[in-house]
């Protein structure tokens, strides 16, 4: 069954709490190769755990780091094994290792996310001159053939496993072999992905993308390509919805804010206009009549606080009130304002018993020495 509502994630804790248009927590914005590998997701899950009430994500790197992952949502949430069981709580997203492959130890954590009864999002990296063909219809193909390949995996371990068609289809850049996102390319495939996955009735992932290598004007439209394209294939899921540069090597603070903005509009158009009497204003137009303005009408002054969207980030004044504050551009101010955000950042509380559980099974996870990367 399918819904339409797209669901933003977020990789940064902090910014998933803060901000109201993100729903899930993604994993961690950047490798912290400061920690040691086996150790890496107790700690990195851990700060997802205590810094956000929002739903959480494990990296299905093995069998064991999945079960840590697993049991440390349980313990989150407060709640037992069946319950856990009962209630998808934790979700991960498994590659394809494509062409036609999926690597063991992902197999080995979509058998333990999916006899637990939690979510999987299968997603083939197929971008097509590289690891798919050079055609966006052989690419697809090969697309379908891997995420549904992933999806019957997970159902022979536990029939009616919540599953996710994953789609990622874009192109390189023949010139360099560099991937390249948010391209007439990436959004034909979003597009068509979409439309496999509604054919198998089953949610669908994409992804907001792009491949410039900072937060600028190119960072945007790219993105704003990659969010239409999400929004108009019915994705479900919209993974790395805030901070993603680079062809996602990099993650921004400033690209978050001002993804957050372009999210926040967008639900905003999903939003019907609302007809009726009181809206349809007849009165104010009687009142008004030809020539003349509505600022002062009590139609508008009942409505004007929350008659329309109000930015976060965008700037509308006029431009000599704006050169007079210093003629900021959207990236310096969104500098700013995620520079507030975290100075202001308060963590959502947290049982004392539940912290308690929580960091006494972290601090003996890494006593015991983690999870070992397996082959």
């Amino acid at each position: 069954m399918t819904v339409n509502l797209i669901s933003k994630l977020g990789s940064s804790p902090t910014g998933c709490q803060a901000l109201n248009i993100v729903d899930f927590v993604a994993g961690y914005p950047v490798e912290p190769t400061d920690v040691p590998t086996p150790i890496r997701h107790l700690k990195t899950e851990y700060a997802s755990a205590t810094l956000t009430d929002k739903p959480l994500y494990g990296y299905a790197l093995g069998g064991q780091r999945i079960r840590d992952s697993i049991e440390l949502t349980r313990i989150a949430r407060g709640i037992d094994a069946a319950q856990l069981e009962r209630e998808t709580s934790i979700w991960t997203v498994v590659n394809a290792n494509s062409p036609l492959q999926y690597d063991r130890p992902m197999l080995r954590g979509v058998i333990e996310l999916a006899s637990r009864n939690q979510a999987v999002i299968f997603t083939p990296f197929t971008l097509a001159g590289a690891m798919a063909p050079v055609t966006l219809a052989g690419a697809l193909a090969q697309q379908n053939a891997e995420a549904l390949a992933g999806m019957a995996f997970a159902q022979l371990v536990r029939k009616g496993a919540p599953v996710v068609y994953g789609g990622f289809t874009s192109n390189v850049d023949m010139k360099s072999g560099a991937p390249a996102f948010g391209t007439p390319e990436y959004v034909k495939a979003v597009l068509a992905g979409g439309q496999l996955a509604r054919r198998y009735g089953v949610p669908y992932r994409s992804s907001n993308v792009n491949a410039s290598n900072a937060p600028d004007a190119q960072s945007v439209y790219e993105s704003q390509m990659s969010i239409w394209a999400c929004f108009l294939g019915g994705c479900n899921v919209m993974k790395h919805g805030l901070g993603w540069l680079e062809g996602g090597l990099t993650a921004s603070f400033e690209k978050v804010i001002i993804d957050a903005e372009m999210l926040q509009m967008m639900a905003e158009v999903l939003t019907p206009i609302e007809v009726d009497e009181a809206s349809l204003g007849l009165d104010a137009i009687r009142e008004v009549g030809p020539g003349g303005h509505y600022f002062g009408t009590a139609h508008t002054l009942e409505r004007y606080e929350t008659a329309f969207y109000t930015p976060f980030l965008s700037d509308w004044r006029n431009f000599e009130t704006w050169a007079e504050d210093g003629a900021k551009g959207a990236t310096e101010r969104a500098h700013e304002i995620y520079k507030r955000l975290l100075a202001e950042f308060t963590p959502p509380p947290m049982a004392p018993d539940i912290r308690e559980e929580l960091d006494a099974f972290v601090a003996r996870r890494i006593a015991e020495g983690g999870a070992v990367p397996e082959d």
